[in-house]
């Protein structure tokens, strides 16, 4: 709307419609708004008998405003104090008539355009940011930050396009960006860290942890939080997390993602009767908003809470419902197969394993994986033969398209899957141990071959050596990576076992 001179001096009454004009010159050029032209808004002011603008009231010009189909309009006026001119604008809804958000600047009387240009990009930015923010899911919204910019603001809603996605490399790409334009927003920090997690890039995600941990002090109660609950993912257990998620639900019952979260950090200390609550309340939440959860996982460690506990038939109608919500999904289809095979029928586990193996064959996923994923699917279903001949199969499969330099790696890795379980589910430990020996000669300070070590000293009867093998392993684990409940398990049992020798 035009601005309306309340100075008392006729001369400012080109800059009602000079700041008027200003500001729709400068909104028009932002592709996220649709704005409304002068031309246009004078003359059906003009032909509602206004020729004075001071006599239009915040209700006319509600009217004329729903009149052009505007949500929004600008209602403005310049006043004069001493030397200095002030230029009032309140953004206010057109139907309601509610004032949402106001600014004032102020400068001399003969600086009006940059008083104009400043008041111009403080309107801009809030309702492109306004206009961004609303496109964000409802559970990551108040993560967005309280960035004032609307670019670093649309690189931080590609990040989390991204991360919802899984693309957790592209949405570090673009949370990177959205820091170079602003460092300081805090959200973005947070959700930054989570992607290096979520990509095992355990050392950098704690550096981001700690950069947001450090201004705890300067963040509103739910993001100070949040940052607890990142804290304790790095570095304290799963009790500890669970407490900064119950926090956060206190906060906002309905934010699906975080009884997600509560029900798989239950789901990692195997506590799947608290689990299955946390996720059923996700689900219905989702479900309440008429939209699919964001993350396949809802449905996965709701599926294996399922399983563990013996509910089958409630686990096969969900594995139907999540296929609805993620068509193909290879993981889902897995699960599927463990429970046929549980429920022993080897046709309809075949028939869900071809089309596993058939789904990450399309994704170029290297023979030796699936082989691996097969594995587990006969390894969780008790079928422990079947399961290391696919581990061993895997091993003398072509890795697929890795670089030359990698495949020594690529190979370890697969034989350190094998050592574990030979180890672990008591096939033969000592050849477990032979490998595992193996492995560490080329990196004697990877924590997974030490705990696969320590693990195996322990079958063997050998708990003070195993202690301080799985104590070190324990130790690099924490330093550079996160909790882990076996080896958390395992480490006790080895302390228990040392402490009990101690006492004979």
């Amino acid at each position: 709307m035009p601005f309306q001179n309340m100075t008392n001096d006729s001369l400012w009454n080109v800059w009602q419609i000079g700041i008027q004009n200003e500001l729709i010159t400068s909104l028009t050029n932002t592709q996220e708004l649709k704005i409304r032209q002068t031309e246009t808004i004078n003359k059906l002011i003009q032909g509602k008998g206004f020729t004075n603008y001071a006599s239009i009231t915040p209700s006319v010009a509600s009217t004329i405003s729903q009149k052009l189909d505007a949500n929004v309009f600008v209602f403005g006026s310049i006043k004069q104090v001493g030397e200095k001119i002030r230029v009032n604008a309140q953004l206010i809804d057109s139907k309601t008539e509610e004032i949402f958000k106001s600014f004032q600047v102020e400068g001399k009387t003969d600086n009006i355009l940059d008083i104009t240009d400043n008041l111009s990009k403080k309107i801009k930015d809030f309702l492109i940011l306004s206009v961004l923010k609303k496109e964000v899911e409802s559970d990551i919204q108040p993560l967005i930050g309280s960035t004032s910019s609307p670019e670093a603001c649309k690189y931080a809603l590609l990040g989390n396009e991204a991360f919802s996605k899984e693309d957790f490399s592209k949405a570090q790409e673009y949370y990177l960006q959205a820091l170079k334009i602003d460092s300081t927003d805090l959200g973005v920090i947070i959700y930054l860290s989570w992607a290096y997690n979520d990509q095992g890039s355990y050392e950098e995600g704690k550096k981001y942890c700690l950069k947001a941990y450090e201004k705890r002090d300067q963040m509103s109660e739910f993001l100070k939080i949040n940052t607890d609950y990142l804290y304790a993912n790095y570095f304290k257990t799963p009790r500890e997390i669970i407490a900064s998620l119950k926090q956060l639900i206190e906060l906002d019952e309905q934010a699906a993602l975080f009884y997600e979260e509560l029900g798989w950090n239950y789901d990692r200390i195997e506590e799947y009767d608290k689990t299955i609550p946390a996720m059923e309340k996700g689900l219905e939440i989702y479900k309440k908003w008429g939209t699919k959860p964001f993350f396949v996982w809802s449905y996965i460690y709701l599926g294996i809470a399922y399983h563990k506990t013996g509910q089958f038939e409630r686990e096969k109608e969900l594995y139907k419902k999540a296929l609805k919500d993620f068509p193909n999904d290879s993981y889902i289809i897995s699960l599927q197969a463990i429970l046929a095979l549980t429920e022993k029928d080897s046709s309809v586990a075949n028939t869900y394993i071809n089309r596993y193996q058939s789904l990450l064959k399309d994704e170029l996923v290297p023979e030796a994986d699936i082989a691996n994923g097969i594995a587990d699917i006969y390894s969780e279903a008790g079928n422990l033969d079947k399961a290391e001949e696919y581990l061993r199969k895997a091993i003398l499969l072509e890795p697929g398209k890795i670089e030359k330099g990698n495949k020594l790696a690529y190979y370890l890795y697969k034989m350190g899957d094998l050592a574990y379980f030979l180890i672990d589910k008591n096939r033969n430990v000592n050849e477990g141990l032979e490998i595992v020996d193996k492995e560490l000669k080329s990196s004697p300070e990877n924590y997974d071959y030490l705990h696969t070590k320590g693990w195996g000293l322990y079958k063997q009867g050998k708990y003070q050596e195993a202690l301080e093998i799985l104590q070190k392993s324990w130790d690099l684990r924490m330093k550079k990576a996160v909790y882990d409940y076996d080896a958390a398990k395992h480490l006790q049992a080895a302390k228990k076992a040392v402490a009990e020798m101690k006492n004979y």
